[in-house]
């Protein structure tokens, strides 16, 4: 390889290797949003109803659309060991996971979560709803 040829080849990697750490470190917008999680727990009218559950299931699901929704996770309780500090009382919870708060305000007036909100809310008879945001 020539000096000059050489002299290109090292510019144009370091060149590219400041972009790809510059763009791996967190910018101040990212650094100063604060990821938010809405964990939301089901009581159904029908516990024993399996078909209730899945219906419940299934409406939940349509929530993925919702495109301030990072991740989604649904979930019903685990067979873990009974303690004092585990409840496991619920038949249905969410946990989803936002950038920041503003995603989430945008959740709560989204047209497709008022429509599950509408379709699905004759299946459960209580709701508890813990958020938390980063520190």
């Amino acid at each position: 390889m020539n000096k000059q040829n050489r002299r290109t080849f090292v510019a144009t990697a370091a060149a590219l290797g400041a972009s790809a750490a510059a763009s791996a470190m967190p910018t101040m917008e990212k650094k100063n949003k604060k990821q938010l999680l809405h964990h939301v727990f089901f009581w159904l009218k029908n516990p024993n109803s399996k078909e209730d559950q899945q219906k419940l299931i299934e409406g939940l699901r349509t929530l993925e659309k919702i495109e301030s929704i990072k991740k989604l996770h649904i979930g019903v309780p685990a067979a873990t060991e009974k303690r004092d500090v585990v409840d496991n009382s619920y038949h249905v919870s969410e946990l989803m996971f936002f950038d920041d708060l503003e995603g989430q305000n945008a959740y709560q007036v989204h047209p497709l979560h008022k429509k599950f909100a509408e379709q699905y809310s004759h299946l459960w008879e209580r709701v508890l709803v813990y958020d938390s945001i980063d520190v």
